[in-house]
Parts: C-alpha cells; sequence; structure tokens
C-alpha cells in the first residue's frame, strides 16, 4: 500500500462473493450510524429540542474547523502519484461539461428554473460525500474521495462560483473569486495538507514537540466532522410536496447523465489507464452520485423566493436520494 491507506494498485479481481455473516454485521453496524444520526438531526428539528441557531453554529465549527482538519490530514498522508493529474484534469472537466450541458438543456426542456443549470453540475463534497464514505469506509481511508474531489474543488472555486456570481450580480471580477477561493477554510486546509506532503514534512509534524500536540488536536477535530455532519444534514432536511415533481425532474437527469459516466470512468481511467485500486473506484462512485453543491442557495438573490425553494427541494430531495443509493452500493460493496 503507498500513503495513508491508498493501495496504487488493483489487485487481481475476482467475482464477487456471497455476503458471509461477518459481511452482514459489518454492513448493519457501519450503515445504521449514518441513518441513526440523520434521524437524531431530523428529530432535533422535528422536536424542537435545539434552536436553528444552535445548528447553525455547529455548521461553523464542521466547516471553518472539523472540516479542514480532516482534509489537511487526508491529504499530509497521500502518497501523491503522477497519476492523479489525470483524475484532477477529468473530473476537471467532467463537471464543466455537465455545467454546458445544464445550460443547453434547459433551452432544450424549455425549464422555466434560471438556476437548473448548477443544479446538473457539482456534488456536495464537504457536508455529505465525506461523511458518507468516511462514516462507510473509515475515516483513515478519505485519501481516496480527497484526490478525486481535487479537480472537481478547483470547478466550484473558480467555475461554479463565478457563474453563480455572475447569475446574482453581475459580478465578473478575478479578483473577488481568488479571494473566495483562497479564504475557503476547506481549500487552506487542502492546500496546507498538499504543501506539508510534497515538503516531507509528516513525520516530523507528527513527532517534534508543539507540532505533535498540533496534530493531535487537529486529529480530535477530525472527529467531530461525520456525527456533526450528518446531525446538520438530517436537521435540513425538509419537503414542500408541491415541488417534488420539478424536484424529481433534475434529479432524474442527473442520474441518467451520472451512473453512465461512472460506469464509463471506472472502467477506462480507474482500471485501465491508470490500474488503481477499488477504494479509488467505490470514491468516484460516492463523489458522483452526490447532491449539487449546498452553497447555491448562499449566493441567490433574496428576492426570488419561489426559485430558492425549487433549488432547496432539489438539494433535500436529492441528498435522500443519494442516502439511499449509496446505502445499496455499500451492501454490494462492504470493503475496500
Amino acid at each position: 500500500k503507498h500513503g495513508h491507506g491508498i493501495p496504487h494498485r488493483v489487485q487481481t479481481r475476482c467475482p464477487l462473493p456471497l455476503i458471509s455473516m461477518d459481511q452482514t454485521t459489518l454492513i448493519i453496524n457501519r450503515v445504521l450510524p449514518i441513518f441513526l444520526l440523520i434521524g437524531i438531526g431530523y428529530w432535533i428539528r422535528r422536536s424542537s429540542f435545539l434552536p436553528e441557531q444552535t445548528i447553525d453554529d455547529l455548521r461553523k465549527i464542521v466547516v471553518n474547523l472539523a472540516l479542514p482538519s480532516v482534509l489537511l490530514i487526508s491529504f499530509l498522508g497521500i502518497e501523491l502519484q503522477p497519476a492523479y493529474l489525470l483524475i484532477f484534469v477529468t473530473l476537471f472537466l467532467v463537471n464543466v461539461l455537465l455545467l454546458i450541458l445544464g445550460r443547453w438543456l434547459r433551452v432544450r426542456l424549455n425549464i422555466p428554473h434560471p438556476y437548473f443549470p448548477f443544479l446538473i453540475t457539482g456534488f456536495e463534497y464537504g457536508m455529505l460525500g465525506v461523511s458518507l464514505f468516511g462514516s462507510a469506509y473509515g475515516l483513515e481511508n478519505l485519501g481516496y474521495i480527497a484526490v478525486i474531489d481535487l479537480g472537481h474543488e478547483l470547478f466550484i472555486w473558480f467555475v461554479f462560483l463565478a457563474f453563480l456570481l455572475v447569475r446574482r450580480d453581475g459580478l465578473n471580477r478575478p479578483g473577488q473569486l481568488i479571494g473566495a477561493f483562497f479564504r475557503s477554510p476547506v481549500i487552506i486546509g487542502i492546500l496546507a495538507g498538499l504543501i506539508l506532503n510534497l515538503l516531507g514534512l509528516r513525520a516530523w509534524l507528527y513527532e517534534s514537540a508543539v507540532t505533535g500536540g498540533i496534530m493531535a488536536t487537529l486529529d480530535f477535530l477530525s472527529k467531530l466532522t461525520i456525527p456533526s455532519m450528518l446531525i446538520i444534514i438530517g436537521y435540513s432536511i425538509r419537503f414542500d410536496t408541491s415541488a417534488v415533481r420539478a424536484a424529481g425532474t433534475v434529479i432524474g437527469v442527473r442520474l441518467a447523465l451520472m451512473l453512465p459516466v461512472i460506469a464509463l470512468l471506472t472502467a477506462v481511467l480507474i482500471r485501465d489507464l491508470l490500474n488503481l485500486d477499488r477504494g479509488f473506484e467505490a470514491a468516484l462512485f460516492t463523489l458522483l452520485i452526490l447532491p449539487p453543491p449546498f452553497i447555491v442557495p448562499l449566493y441567490m438573490p433574496t428576492d426570488q423566493p419561489d426559485e430558492r425553494r425549487y433549488v432547496n427541494n432539489v438539494l433535500m430531495l436529492h441528498t435522500v436520494v443519494s442516502l439511499a443509493i449509496f446505502a445499496v452500493y455499500f451492501v454490494i460493496n462492504p470493503t475496500l
């Protein structure tokens, strides 16, 4: 194995065995906490156990402290390979093409919602991808999905966000985008992990006085990520039944596009070209079944309540669908 639990070469492939009792127990024990924590979050909102402000404060802790910590640790532990550059470029281009296709489909299908193209591309890696993959396959294996996500992150902060800002208030200043990129705690965590990794400082950081304590603190913070995220997701789930049909159209289009893309990239990119192992296959599948980025409503005009309701319904309904698809995938692929 290379790096922090990331084997670079695929093992000899063989037909999947029948699921044993031990595997069944593993599946139940890994999947059940995901749904229980989401259920706790949903119960907290329904029972008014905690006010919404408290959940918003918890979200700040996760986004600004816990998630950057887990990403820094993940990228610090990866043994970087030249092959990862092709993954980076491919995922970036896939997202660009999806944005273009979304704009074309909106015209072709005569869809009245101006934010439809933003719901066809991009994936909610931070709040959902990390928690699903990490809770099912272990935080020590987050390096797989971190590598898969890197090109996607560049797309989100330099292409997706740029078009969101243009849509909202006509801004098209590169300085604003660069500033948003480098102020993002998620990006800071990723860049810090990559730079420290390239400098070969991993062992020194963990073994030296003071820096070892800092790394231990980051490790403690990273442990908050998964349970906190899943509770927040559960708390956020709301449904407007009158808008389910419109939301279902977006979800149907995304899945119709992404499932063949997943199959193609798995066969051609992960297996044939790069000969990477099953961990990358699971990471690719997890990322590409996720809902659109949760940041879309944050960059929408406040004077479009109907459009905001439409976007929120797509995000919430797609989250539920993604959870169900991931659960089925994990039952079939319980180990990496």
